[in-house]
């Protein structure tokens, strides 16, 4: 254990990414594809960075490669983790899973 808490609000958009529930096409658009989490102030918490995210219905609109897109949005030197709902195929099925990075920016390619 790091010492560092997890916010309320950061467990919910990981537990509401986590779960896929059967929505309406508009509510789905509206359902969070890829977000950004930083330390607070204080350094005592993980919490959700607001403004840093990609939408479902952002993907094909605004945003052509959501990985990409919250990459971009990755501070070069603080501490932050990017959670991020990715879809790919094997040879037998189309999978979702959801990714979690860490670290500044400098870290990744």
């Amino acid at each position: 254990a790091s010492g560092v808490a997890v916010s309320d609000g950061a467990i919910k958009v990981f537990n509401d990414m986590k779960v896929h529930k059967s929505s309406p096409p508009e509510e789905v658009k509206k359902h969070k594809k890829a977000v950004l989490f930083c330390l607070s102030e204080d350094k005592k918490k993980i919490i959700l960075k607001e403004g840093k995210e990609v939408l479902v219905g952002d993907v094909g609109q605004t945003v052509d490669d959501p990985y990409t897109t919250i990459l971009k949005m990755l501070p070069d030197k603080d501490c932050c983790y990017t959670l991020h709902d990715t879809t790919y195929e094997t040879k037998e099925s189309k999978e979702e899973d959801l990714v979690l990075y860490s670290g500044p920016l400098s870290l990744h390619p």
